[in-house]
């Protein structure tokens, strides 16, 4: 079964109804016909990022939410990943990746999952497919 990744970015925008992108995200949610899958490297950003920008209640209930219900299945980020992501992030030093990118794109390699949920624009570099699309 193939996987549709969720990163913070999208994340965020579901949750934050201020957020540019919040209607995109709702819409790409909505339309999805695979599972989404995230790591809980990303669980990590997106409940920090709620947490800071719209309080802890706002992070508590989506993490719960995310830990409880089908919404997404969270992975862990193995050791393998960690060196893989490592490469990664030695590898590409002009693109200004963050090490959670870099997990991320090892965890998607080791599932073979190729689109991502996302706004960010490092997941193109790496020739992955992003939804929602332009």
């Amino acid at each position: 079964m193939n996987y549709i990744f969720v990163d913070t970015g999208a994340w965020y925008a579901m949750v934050d109804k201020k957020d540019p992108d919040h209607l995109a995200s709702k819409k790409c949610y909505t339309a999805a016909t695979l599972p989404f899958i995230t790591t809980n490297f990303i669980f990590d950003e997106i409940i920090t990022l709620l947490t800071k920008r719209l309080g802890w209640d706002t992070a508590y209930k989506f993490g719960m939410g995310l830990k409880s219900s089908n919404i997404a299945t969270i992975v862990t980020v193995t050791l393998a990943d960690e060196e893989k992501a490592w490469e990664i992030f030695t590898k590409y030093t002009d693109t200004g990746f963050s090490y959670t990118d870099c997990t991320s794109f090892a965890v998607m390699e080791r599932l073979r999952i190729n689109t991502a949920f996302t706004f960010d624009a490092h997941f193109k570099i790496m020739k992955l497919t992003v939804l929602p699309g332009e």
